[in-house]
């Protein structure tokens, strides 16, 4: 009796303990599926938000573009290799004189907000290696080597989730500070770009021991961050191999984050697209040119309000507000997402003309703005007289050149059970169903791009 007793008593701790790993593997199991996000969960806000800003912005500000009398050509972000400054001399005469005492990140912030932006990435490194947070790994950033001893990334991050807006930073793989990141040196900084041979023997150390514990404390030290926006995957040291390693590093770390297909070496060129082959990153990132039709893939255009990314007083070469809202429109109506860039000046202000062109899309984007977030590539043909988003059963014609007889013609496909303006839903307008054609107004609603809101 005793001995079944034994048998009975070993048999259900077998059983308990079975149990209990059961329920061990399910909690586990649990646990992996909460922390497995999918892409399309990542990439939810970011396809949704449509427009955001790009701020470039470091101790490159200091200079303008300009060195004495001579006016860099291109970007004034790249004054350091364009204008042959020794490591030494853009040490004394840039980065000791920036001391942006006029910034305000709150201000920023609120100024992308009114401009109908859902997220802002700033440059947290640019080519010329300087840092506008403080990293443990370096003493070459805005707390050690500039007299402004604020965490310039801190703030920023802080300011964005006050109001809501999404935090994202830039950093560049490229760093002509940094010894071990490209050669030769001064003064021929970006030979890696010109000459696909060029190589620095000892790469790997600082893509070890500097860029991935840089973008580690980025990731760990300032909340959470939208999207990491690489930038100089053009050189020959960085490999595909460590792009796909800087890429699961990311996710390790914060698993909602969006990267960019720069980490990887797929671009193929300006144009922005991965070439054919299997690259990492979760968007392409065509700069400085909208592609002609959609893409089927995720895509954002990068863009300048002048020439410059940045500050560069000498660019005079202002884009006009009607053509970076038709930009907009144009890219949204494309499947992309437009990434409008500001240089702030080296005291922390942005240009006035930059401002007045923030201001005028936001008075546009919170009367249109519907048509925007959350809209989808137009499934019709592009018409002459401007461009279709869609969304939730509805079209949205966005109407660039307004008709001399006020007649709209629209595609044939598009079978409307309800036509307003977006500007005034009470003004219900009439439909030819036989001409496939709408009555508009007598007078133009908007001369920029009209919106009618069109329910099927």
């Amino acid at each position: 009796m005793k001995k079944a007793l034994n048998y009975l008593c070993a048999a259900l701790l077998i059983f308990g303990a079975a149990c209990q790993q059961k329920e061990k593997e399910g909690n586990k199991e649990a646990t992996e599926e909460e922390v497995v996000i999918s892409d399309d969960e990542r990439m939810e806000w970011w396809r949704d938000a449509g427009f955001g800003m790009f701020i470039h912005w470091g101790a490159y500000a200091v200079p303008g573009g300009q060195r004495g009398d001579t006016i860099c050509g291109g970007g004034a972000e790249w004054i350091m290799d364009k204008l042959d400054y020794t490591i030494e001399d853009y040490e004394k005469e840039v980065v000791a004189e920036f001391n942006p005492t006029d910034f305000d990140a709150n201000k920023w912030v609120a100024m992308a907000k009114d401009a109908g932006m859902k997220y802002i990435v700033i440059t947290s490194k640019h080519h010329d290696g300087f840092c506008l947070w403080d990293s443990k790994v370096t003493d070459y950033d805005i707390m050690d080597a500039s007299d402004f001893k604020r965490d310039i990334i801190k703030e920023l991050a802080e300011a964005c989730e006050k109001e809501g807006i999404k935090f994202c930073f830039y950093h560049s793989i490229v760093d002509w500070h940094h010894p071990q990141a490209q050669a030769p040196l001064y003064p021929n900084y970006n030979a890696g770009q010109k000459d696909q041979t060029v190589f620095n023997p000892e790469f790997p150390k600082y893509y070890e021991n500097y860029l991935k514990p840089q973008v580690q404390e980025l990731l760990t030290n300032y909340g959470d961050i939208g999207v990491v926006w690489f930038d100089g995957d053009w050189i020959p040291d960085y490999t595909t191999e460590m792009g796909k390693e800087m890429y699961n590093m990311i996710l390790d770390i914060q698993p909602r984050t969006i990267v960019n297909n720069r980490v990887d070496k797929g671009r193929n060129g300006m144009e922005g697209m991965d070439k054919e082959g299997n690259f990492a990153g979760d968007f392409g990132t065509p700069e400085q040119e909208i592609p002609d039709t959609g893409i089927d893939a995720d895509w954002e255009a990068c863009m300048t309000m002048n020439g410059s990314w940045g500050y560069k007083p000498s660019d005079t070469n202002w884009k006009s507000s009607e053509d970076l809202i038709q930009k907009l429109v144009d890219i949204v109506s494309k499947g992309g997402n437009f990434l409008l860039n500001v240089g702030p000046d080296p005291k922390g202000n942005f240009p006035p003309e930059s401002v007045e062109r923030l201001a005028d899309m936001g008075k546009w984007t919170k009367v249109n703005g519907e048509a925007i977030y959350g809209a989808q590539a137009s499934p019709y043909e592009r018409p002459e007289w401007g461009r279709y988003t869609a969304k939730d059963g509805i079209v949205y014609a966005h109407v660039f050149e307004w008709p001399e007889d006020g007649q709209l013609v629209i595609n044939t496909e598009i079978k409307p059970k309800k036509i307003t303006l977006l500007a005034d839903s009470a003004t219900i307008l009439e439909w030819d169903a036989d001409q496939s054609v709408i009555m508009l107004p007598a007078e133009v609603v908007d001369p920029v791009a009209t919106v009618i809101k069109i329910e099927y």
